[in-house]
């Protein structure tokens, strides 16, 4: 079993690197002596300059050398959502890897622009090779759960060898013959393992992931299906998973006091705007109008609708966002971008921070007096610094100091609500200056930066889903601690996270310094006084941001290391260490990678934040149906042990043979342990806590596991005993009636306990009589079976029985309530408690 278990480690740790190495490029333009070739990757060497444009993947870790309006795509590597600008500079060396501008990544992609870069790390020195490295490194622990099947499986093998030992002891000291103390001992043995236990297991867990999967949580581990019922800790990517991954216009501010809040969320065009209620007077339509407009037309994003309904997207996230926000408004690019053509653009560059395009207008002039239109949109505080104006109600009023702070306030005010924020303006020119030289346009905007009319300002973020904010409710009153791990900015982060439950919206700027630490600050701190002095400081910490991936890797393994089980998600390269250190990783299945599933116990199929926490009730569900069916193996077992240990001491003939408790522990048992691996959720499973993953797997049943086999091992034995002393006990008969007996009251004494140990909980009428038909059908089906074998003569000479009286049957029958009156009696009274 080892070594299998070590093949399977070995090959998932190698899925996930084949998977790493599919995701570098395979070839790329090189400059090499001056000429320019397409070259494989692997023969890259550090030195060599590449060439890079729109599309191309990074095949190396490499230092910019030159760079026309470079953007790359980083998320699989940082987690960052929006595209990075990229420039050739220069950066003091400690800075983080998401603000390493001067930087290319292998792996990651590039956006837009080209430019050229010279290699300086390749394979496995690389980020990613790095990140590679330390997936390999990490083994895949068994969960708390097998551990814990692990030790009652010795617990239950070393007491059969010493119970076995003490009867064989007993037995050759009161002279038995030496057949007949092996027969008693291999009877003993069988007594005292539950045979149907490997298989209930097996087959609760795999129906467990089979519900799961049609709740859009794919099970990679199986014993991941109950460790997801005791997870304390859920580390959560933010974007595609507590969010839609869609950029949506939220809010729009047009001077004075006129704040829009814009309805519809995502990809979708549906939806309205409507007047804040801190908006101070009604919106002039035209201002509205003219800031669509701009939006619009200034806007390098292409969708392609079908009766409302978006089909293609091409371009900018934040662009397609404003795109949709005008076909809200009802206007489209296509018939706008008719009316007023574009005729040059200049375009965003990470040192102009504004994007400007010049159009013709679309009102009809003579030739001689033809004006064009200017827009712009960018950094709030670099569109300032470029208009001398504001538009206010359709007039146009100059742009004073006062005017100027009172839109930078409110800029800051959206900013912290997690926005982020765009400034739109326009502008007019003539003919001749349209056609001069695109510098000489540049160097004339930059130099006159008073001439442009202030239009408003544009929020934009990405917004949580629908269902997220109950799932957290849930997971609040849970007692599981949700903590959001992000490449976003602070507050980005804290903004969502307020909006969704995860932060208390009224928390002070105090509280706020404790719930949100950066990577910034993570390298600061010292990961093993978590463990001793701060336990409580790393419970409240509900945000990391900007962090890296050996820092989401070292916040797992501190919690983890605090006593937590720990539940994360991720889709990226960056976040398989983390996925693979967890208790349970669970990876994105549209937006993840192969690294990341790879690397995961779980994918969910939806990429939703709530599917987890239905399968966190899954989980539970099997924990307590995995309780619930032990007690009820054991239950039998263990009196099986005290019938026949009992019986060796007192020289009582065996009140069991071989078969009958073969019957009892893989018949009897095994299809109610089954049924009972299939009961509903019980009332209240999703308000208690998580328990306590050092606690004993019968933590809170031991008002059965020790009372019931007591119960049932003494009245099976006073039945014996009365049986045989009406019948003789040198009688063959009253020994065949007396096993008889037993043997049935055993039956039908777990048959009607079987009922009972639905919950430890709630007593059998509040849960539903019929709410699981499997069991009923299981004990029906049982009942019929024992009765049948216990009344044909042919099964009746292979199980050495005898048939019974109707009188017998009685009390029998009474005896074998005893059980499920006791566990509904203690139920009843340990209700409040």
């Amino acid at each position: 079993m080892t070594i299998i278990v070590g093949f399977i480690q070995e090959f998932r740790s190698e899925k996930a690197i084949d998977a790493l190495m599919k995701m570098t490029a395979t070839t790329c333009r090189v400059l090499r002596d001056n000429k320019e070739q397409i070259m494989e990757t692997k023969y890259l060497v550090p030195g060599d300059i590449i060439l890079l444009s729109p599309g191309d993947k990074i095949p190396a870790d490499s230092y910019i050398i030159e760079s026309y309006n470079l953007e790359t795509n980083e998320a699989q590597l940082t987690g960052e959502s929006l595209p990075i600008e990229k420039m050739q500079t220069v950066l003091r060396e400690e800075i983080q890897i998401q603000d390493r501008k001067n930087i290319l990544y292998a792996i990651t992609t590039i956006v837009n622009g080209r430019g050229k870069a010279v290699i300086f790390e390749t394979g496995r020195n690389t980020e990613i090779g790095k990140i590679t490295t330390v997936v390999q490194g990490i083994t895949i622990q068994k969960t708390p759960f097998e551990l814990k099947i692990k030790y009652i499986v010795k617990l239950l093998s070393l007491s059969m060898l010493i119970i076995v030992g003490i009867v064989f002891f007993i037995s050759l000291i009161r002279g038995l013959p030496i057949l007949e103390v092996l027969i008693w001992s291999i009877s003993l043995a069988v007594a005292a393992i539950p045979e149907a236990l490997p298989a209930i297991i097996t087959t609760s867990l795999t129906i467990g992931a089979y519900r799961m999967a049609k709740k859009n949580a794919l099970i990679r581990r199986l014993p991941a299906v109950e460790t997801l019922g005791s997870t304390t800790v859920i580390c959560s990517d933010k974007t595609g998973t507590l969010t839609k991954g869609e950029m949506t216009v939220k809010q729009v501010y047009i001077y004075d006091n006129h704040f829009i809040e814009v309805t519809g969320v995502g990809y979708n065009t549906k939806g309205n705007l409507l007047l804040s209620s801190n908006s101070t007077t009604t919106i002039n339509k035209n201002d509205l109008m003219l800031l669509v407009k701009c939006a619009v037309l200034c806007n390098d994003a292409k969708i392609e609708l079908h009766q409302d309904e978006i089909i293609k997207m091409f371009g900018d996230t934040t662009e397609i966002a404003l795109l949709i926000f005008a076909k809200k408004v009802g206007i489209a690019k296509d018939e706008l971008s008719s009316l007023s053509p574009r005729l040059r653009e200049i375009p965003f560059t990470a040192e102009r921070k504004m994007m400007i395009t010049f159009h013709q207008r679309s009102d009809k002039k003579k030739k001689e007096e033809r004006e064009y239109e200017i827009f712009a949109k960018g950094a709030p505080e670099i569109i300032l610094n470029h208009c001398n104006r504001v538009l206010k109600d359709g007039q146009f009023l100059p742009l004073t100091d006062k005017i100027k702070d009172h839109i930078i306030s409110i800029n800051y005010k959206m900013a912290n609500e997690g926005l982020r924020v765009l400034a739109l303006a326009t502008n007019t020119t003539t003919s001749n200056e349209i056609q001069t030289d695109k510098k000489l346009i540049e160097r004339n905007i930059n130099n006159n930066n008073n001439n442009f009319l202030f239009l408003g300002l544009v929020g934009i973020i990405d917004p949580p889903r629908k269902e997220v904010k109950d799932a957290i409710s849930q997971c609040k009153n849970s007692g599981i601690n949700v903590v959001m791990i992000t490449g976003d900015q602070k507050n980005t982060a804290l903004a969502i996270a307020k909006e969704i439950g995860i932060v208390n919206k009224y928390e002070t700027d105090i509280e706020k310094e404790a719930i949100i630490v950066s990577g910034q600050e993570l390298e600061k701190i010292d990961f093993d006084s978590f463990n001793k002095e701060n336990k409580n400081k790393l419970n409240n910490i509900k945000i990391y941001s900007r962090v890296l991936p050996e820092q989401k890797l070292k916040i797992i393994q501190t919690l983890k290391n605090n006593g937590h089980i720990v539940a994360v998600t991720g889709d990226g390269v960056n976040d398989a260490p983390a996925l693979k250190a967890a208790h349970i990783g669970v990876a994105m299945g549209i937006t993840g990678t192969d690294v990341a599933k790879e690397s995961s116990s779980m994918i969910l199929a939806d990429d939703n934040f709530a599917t987890i926490v239905s399968a966190i009730q899954e989980g539970r569900r099997i924990f307590d149906n995995i309780k619930k069916y032990l007690v009820y193996l054991l239950s039998a077992n263990i009196s099986e042990i005290l019938i026949l240990t009992f019986a060796v001491v007192m020289g009582w003939p065996s009140p069991l043979l071989a078969k009958h408790i073969l019957y009892i522990n893989l018949a009897t048992d095994g299809s109610p342990a089954i049924a009972l691996s299939m009961e509903p959720s019980e009332p209240d499973i999703m308000q208690r806590k998580p328990k306590n993953p050092n606690e004993p797997i019968f933590f809170g049943v031991k008002k059965w596991l020790i009372p019931i086999p007591i119960i049932l091992a003494t009245v099976t034995l006073l039945l014996f005993w009365n049986t045989l002393n009406v019948n003789g006990w040198d009688s063959e008969y009253g020994i065949a009636k007396a096993r008889t007996m037993a043997f049935a009251l055993i039956v039908f004494f777990e048959l009607f306990f079987a009922f009972s140990c639905r919950s430890f909980k709630h007593n059998v009428h509040k849960l539903g009589f019929l709410r699981n038909k499997l069991l009923i059908y299981s004990l029906l089906g049982e009942t019929s079976l024992i009765i049948f074998f216990m009344n044909y003569p042919p099964i009746q000479e292979i199980f050495d029985l005898v048939p019974l009286a109707f009188s017998d049957w009685i009390i029998v029958l009474v005896l074998a309530t005893s059980g499920l009156i006791y566990s509904e009696t203690i139920k009843f009274f340990n209700k409040d408690k």
